[in-house]
């Protein structure tokens, strides 16, 4: 039997209103390369990787991608949320070169510092449990829920709450079900699966592995390449 391949969709389409800057958050330097270049980087040498879908904004003018996980990579036009941008590119591999079990890894193109250990882990565990899953932080904070007077309410229970991370990883044609039916509100691909009763598998995760949202994440991870870490 021939072995699934795997697909890695980036959606790429976001403004980043809360970044501050003009430039969107994928297209800021990073040690002197572009985040997205970076987060793309992240999947150099990945085995089985048959190629990368790439979702744009449709009036994007600043793509100019210069390192490659050395495969094939492909654009397509992405929508106003997330989940528009993710679902373009499903269609995309679902209608060319992709089979519906092949395996799809979305990962967030602001989230340049994924080690390839994580990255391998998650493959690992996905394929070995079959429902696909997540790379995501135990919350180990203490957790408050606020009035809308901005005063704390009540402490939340922390036990068993995840902070999501990405890649994650699920099959093609599940995923595609999943996030037809979810809408485009949904806010990842998970949450999508969960709706039509699949359970992730959560695979823990680094802090390293942070999502570029404003531009003190940038000085972070600026900091983070620094020290080697």
């Amino acid at each position: 039997m021939m072995e699934s391949r795997r697909w890695l969709v980036m959606p790429a389409a976001g403004r980043g209103e809360r970044f501050g800057s003009e430039v969107p958050k994928q297209y800021a330097l990073l040690g002197g390369r572009m985040v997205i270049d970076r987060a793309l980087a992240c999947f150099e040498g990945m085995p089985g990787l048959a190629g990368v879908v790439i979702a744009l904004s449709a009036d994007d003018t600043q793509m100019r991608i210069r390192h490659t996980p050395g495969t094939p990579v492909h654009f397509v036009t992405g929508g106003t949320t997330r989940a528009e941008s993710v679902m373009a590119a499903l269609e995309w591999l679902h209608e060319g070169p992709a089979e519906d079990t092949d395996w799809v890894l979305v990962h967030d193109a602001a989230r340049p510092l994924l080690s390839a250990d994580d990255r391998d882990r998650l493959v690992a565990a996905c394929e070995q449990d079959g429902s696909g899953g997540l790379l995501a932080i135990q919350v180990v904070d203490t957790l408050k829920q606020a009035g809308s007077d901005g005063r704390s309410e009540r402490t939340v229970s922390r036990e068993g709450l995840w902070r999501a991370q990405t890649p994650q990883m699920f099959r093609l044609g599940a995923l595609k079900v999943a996030l037809d039916r979810a809408g485009s509100a949904v806010t990842d691909e998970s949450a999508a699966m969960e709706a039509m009763g699949f359970r992730p598998v959560l695979v823990p995760g680094s802090a390293r592995n942070l999502k570029i949202t404003t531009a003190a994440d940038l000085q972070l991870a600026e900091s983070l390449l620094s020290l080697g870490g």
